[in-house]
């Protein structure tokens, strides 16, 4: 394990940083049967609901693995409609992004039930973190901003399009009108090294403000070659 300084619960957790090494427990670990997105999820065709693990059964993984970069990312409630517009690329190019040598780790604030109808199937661990025990020691917020930042507008309403026009065909399901943890989180991005090291941490300013694929493939191609990358800049 690294020497790193380890960050304080609260702090944001800068690159060069050490993350405590531990297991989480899944939703879904990303092998279960459904395809990529599964019904119901970001990259599904089906209908609603769906085949995979059940509510926090979904195996554990481990972070940091010792045998790839780990991306953890923080995501918003089930059924986010901003979040699911970003994970369908990522549902896209998992392929890729598994053979940079990484591996997805979503995180939502949602409880375990709530979530997994939303995610069976996913070629990718998620996580359910309903307490926000995790955002707290990543120092990941939630504010206003991430509605009302200018950037924001235009990705939450073709998210909200998109989804109307999933809901109507009935290839989604609907989020909760009162999501738990609220509407106001705020996406954040590590690139976690096989010894714990974070090699790049980015926070979002608004609620589709985070890595895009491109990005993340290029982080970890600069991580193999060493050393730690800030990550930070803002894609609307």
């Amino acid at each position: 394990m690294s020497r790193a300084a380890r960050p304080a619960p609260g702090r944001r957790v800068e690159p060069g940083s050490s993350v405590t090494a531990r297991e989480l427990d899944t939703v879904t670990d990303g092998t279960g049967a459904g395809g990529a997105g599964g019904p119901g999820g970001p990259g599904g065709r089906g209908g609603a609901g769906g085949s995979g693990g059940s509510g926090g059964s979904g195996g554990r993984v481990a972070v940091p693995d010792a045998g790839r970069l780990v991306h953890l990312q923080f995501r918003r409630f089930a059924g986010c409609p901003v979040c699911n517009l970003h994970l369908r690329s990522v549902v896209r190019r998992h392929d890729e992004i598994t053979a940079a040598g990484v591996r997805e780790v979503v995180v939502f604030h949602s409880p375990a039930g709530e979530l997994l109808e939303h995610v069976a199937g996913l070629p990718f661990a998620v996580v359910a973190d309903p307490e926000k025990r995790l955002y707290a020691e990543f120092g990941v917020e939630s504010a206003p901003r991430a509605l009302l930042h200018p950037r924001a507008w235009a990705p939450v309403t073709r998210a909200v399009l998109r989804s109307t026009w999933t809901l109507l065909r009935r290839q989604e399901r609907a989020p909760s009108s009162r999501p738990h943890g609220g509407r106001l989180g705020l996406p954040a991005d590590f690139l976690i090294a096989p010894d714990g090291r974070v090699l790049a941490a980015k926070y979002g300013e608004h609620a589709y403000d985070q890595w895009p694929v491109d990005e993340l493939l290029a982080l970890a191609a600069r991580a193999t070659g060493g050393g730690a990358v800030s990550g930070g800049g803002d894609h609307a």
